[in-house]
């Protein structure tokens, strides 16, 4: 209740500027009571400032009322989505703009304190780059690769542990000064997305993400969700052919090993092509070269196959797909559609609006600073895990 009320009074701030205390309680419908408490939080946080008095405009007596304003430059918020080869850092002020952002990129097999020494690095570069200064950081949002697990699960890769004794969570609190809000990396993403579209259109939806890995989000009845331990959505790790590649989870098959940017890498690899970066994919994708034309369609049937099924079973309203690969080949998004159009042909209503994802790599990192912020109605009743319980932020 309380982090409802915090938005709701950042929120008419944002849209109404410099307001006296009676009026955000006549605007918000809060009681003076709790506004009173609200503001004084907000105000020794540094998230809002005193601008002024009414004193010009009054013309009763008594003591002038002061005017609130947000203070973008107090309070920052850092979204940070770590992928298996890059890192993406968003900075947002008190007013929940996103004032700051870049990316920063390591070797697939770099382990955490690599990646974290380029997070760093990445920071410096913003801070210098923008006049953007961490001064008052009030709390980080964190995006790991799933599978991401909760304190009931079995810790795994994305349980964020740079040793058997300390955590990412601990690492980055103490970096930072700052609480911290640890989540799987492509959900987080799914909450960018699926928040763009259901403002348009409200249902279902189901994201998947395809990069470095491929992971996915699921919004169902209107909420995000994680799943019993925190697994819902990670659809990389289905099954899609027998007897295929080795998969970083130890089975063989899974999509990940298919339709992944690593994946689409090695595939034109293993045909004799030399594409070893995205950029030369890129390149090859728009001459249309034949091979890498293939290994793109059989990528798109592979992923419209697993969304087809995941279709059948959750019935969404939109399936929205982004990530590396579409952004370097669009048209595995037709094959996608196509795939999962003839496989749910004999069941036509349950097929669904594919769309394009609308952010192009930040889309973690956003949907970091949504969570921080918890403003989206699609975080009604999202499990609270320790970390989220022991977050000050707004």
């Amino acid at each position: 209740m309380r982090r409802s009320h915090v938005d709701r009074v950042l929120r008419v701030l944002q849209r109404d500027g410099a307001l006296s205390r009676a009026e955000i309680a006549a605007r918000t419908g809060i009681s003076r009571t709790t506004i009173s408490e609200i503001t004084g939080s907000l105000l020794a946080s540094r998230s809002i400032t005193v601008v002024a008095t009414d004193a010009l405009g009054r013309s009763g007596r008594g003591r002038p009322a002061e005017l609130l304003a947000l203070d973008p430059s107090a309070g920052q918020f850092l979204g940070i989505d770590f992928g298996h080869r890059r890192v993406h850092v968003s900075i947002a002020d008190a007013s929940h703009d996103i004032i700051a952002s870049g990316e920063a990129r390591y070797p697939d097999d770099a382990q955490w304190p690599e990646r974290l020494d380029a997070l760093s690095a990445l920071i410096d570069e913003l801070q210098q780059g923008s006049g953007v200064h961490l001064s008052a950081l009030q709390a980080v949002a964190v995006g790991v690769p799933g599978p991401f697990v909760t304190a009931q699960g079995t810790p795994g890769e994305g349980s964020g542990r740079l040793s058997a004794s300390r955590s990412l969570e601990t690492e980055l609190a103490e970096r930072f000064g700052a609480a911290v809000v640890l989540d799987n990396n492509t959900r987080y993403a799914a909450l960018a997305e699926a928040q763009r579209v259901t403002d348009d259109q409200p249902g279902d939806v189901v994201y998947l993400r395809l990069g470095d890995g491929i992971g996915g989000g699921l919004v169902v009845g209107g909420r995000l969700v994680s799943g019993s331990v925190g697994l819902a959505g990670e659809f990389g790790h289905v099954r899609s052919v027998e007897n295929g590649r080795l998969c970083r989870c130890g089975k063989h098959g899974c999509l990940e090993t298919i339709a992944s940017t690593p994946a689409i890498l090695a595939a034109c690899a293993a045909r004799g092509l030399p594409i070893t970066t995205v950029d030369e994919l890129r390149a090859a994708v728009a001459k249309a070269h034949p091979v890498v034309d293939e290994i793109i369609r059989v990528a798109g049937v592979a992923v419209g196959r697993v969304l087809a099924t995941a279709s059948l079973m959750l019935n969404p309203a939109i399936v929205v797909v982004g990530g590396e690969v579409p952004r370097q080949a669009p048209g595995i998004l037709r094959v996608i559609a196509e795939t999962m159009a003839d496989e749910l042909s004999s069941t036509v209503p349950a097929a669904p609006r594919v769309s394009p994802a609308a952010y192009s790599g930040d889309e973690g990192s956003r949907g970091a600073i949504i969570a921080l912020f918890h403003s989206s109605p699609l975080l009604v009743d999202y499990p609270d895990r320790e970390t989220r319980a022991r977050s000050t932020a707004p």
